[in-house]
């Protein structure tokens, strides 16, 4: 596997990449053009840029997360077609620069859903989490209007200014949209996609929905085993990958995460790898990457990954703010930093295991 750690660009992003190169195995940095908005193409001259800052370091900048899908694509628009052009020529730029896999999602609206940034966790530390009642009950717009004024939201991919500012028009847009219909839309962008992204030597790694299930009443799709396989199928081409999110899958108790690693192995491009914790009345909040403190096993996890060879690119997902740091939610240099300590022992501990039983 090839460890990776998520970076905001600099003069963005809270963690220097002096502080990233200090994390022992880190090889690249996963980035953005996170002030481009959807829709927009990125200039080769700014994806270099990033390129050159991370090669001062040593890193590698072979992960885009994430290159955003307009809403009119999503939506099955007649403008997307212009969109759809403009991902394209993002796509050819970025194989020119070198970018070896395209991280993306297909969800209406919302990239992630939580109520709250900074919950306190029993060790003093801070966690995002998710209360199920309070997205049940509440309107969306009254939901963002209590979500923007939690510190850093707006920083946060997913919940850009420019996307929030239309809400309302966008979910009267979405107003009675079943799932075929996005699935249709997925797979016209696929179509379109896939064949620029295979002649620019890019992986395309959709991620799952998070969490997987339809929030506001809105369609989700990327959300169970039977679905990947069903994704994968719309565009059968070794370019239509995915990003398997542990966490995001993990969120619905029914997900074996570790068996859809064994079983899309060969179409896992890219690794996130976080634990959570389930509740009974159906909130989770994210944890440690530690096993023994969540809900899922992350053991289990690692060793599927170890099992089938995995020699694509990792990262340590959201981890808790600790230690009094002030990150984006989710992003600190701290928690990652270990959990990515945790996966390199867990995978340590199956290298001498295999050592073992091959002497």
């Amino acid at each position: 596997m090839k460890m990776t750690f998520r970076w905001y660009g600099e003069n963005v992003d809270t963690i220097p990449l002096r502080h990233i190169r200090q994390i022992p195995g880190v090889e690249g940095v996963v980035w953005a053009l996170h002030d481009i908005p959807a829709g927009e193409c990125w200039p080769i001259a700014r994806i270099e840029e990033v390129k050159a800052q991370a090669a001062k370091y040593n890193f590698n900048t072979d992960v885009v997360e994430s290159v955003n899908v307009h809403e009119d694509i999503k939506l099955g628009l007649p403008s997307r077609k212009k969109y759809i052009e403009n991902y394209k020529n993002t796509l050819k730029n970025l194989g020119r620069a070198g970018v070896k896999v395209v991280c993306y999602n297909f969800m209406p609206v919302f990239d992630w859903t939580r109520t709250d940034l900074y919950k306190p966790q029993s060790d003093g530390s801070t966690a995002l989490f998710y209360e199920k009642a309070k997205v049940d009950s509440i309107n969306p717009i009254e939901f963002l209007e209590q979500m923007s004024k939690q510190e850093g939201l707006l920083t946060m991919p997913g919940w850009e200014p420019e996307r929030l500012s239309k809400i309302k028009e966008l979910f009267k847009a979405y107003e009675g949209m079943k799932e075929d219909e996005l699935w249709e839309n997925l797979k016209y962008f696929l179509q379109e996609i896939i064949p620029t992204a295979q002649e620019s030597g890019i992986k395309m790694a959709i991620h799952p929905d998070d969490p997987p299930w339809s929030i506001f009443g809105l369609p989700r799709i990327i959300t169970c085993r039977d679905n990947i396989k069903k994704f994968l199928s719309l565009v059968d081409n070794p370019s239509n990958g995915l990003t398997l999110c542990s966490g995001s899958l993990g969120s619905c108790i029914k997900n074996n995460v570790a068996a859809m690693v064994r079983e899309f192995g060969d179409r896992i491009y890219f690794a996130h790898i976080r634990n959570i914790r389930h509740f009974e009345n159906g909130d989770f909040t994210e944890t440690s990457h530690k096993t023994s403190d969540g809900s899922l096993d992350i053991t289990e996890i690692v060793k599927a990954y170890h099992d089938i060879g995995y020699k694509y690119y990792v990262r340590p997902d959201h981890g808790r703010h600790i230690w009094d740091e002030k990150p984006r939610p989710g992003y600190g240099l701290y928690d990652r930093s270990l959990g990515i300590m945790y996966i390199f022992g867990l995978w340590d501990a199956f290298e001498k295991i295999s050592t073992f039983k091959r002497g």
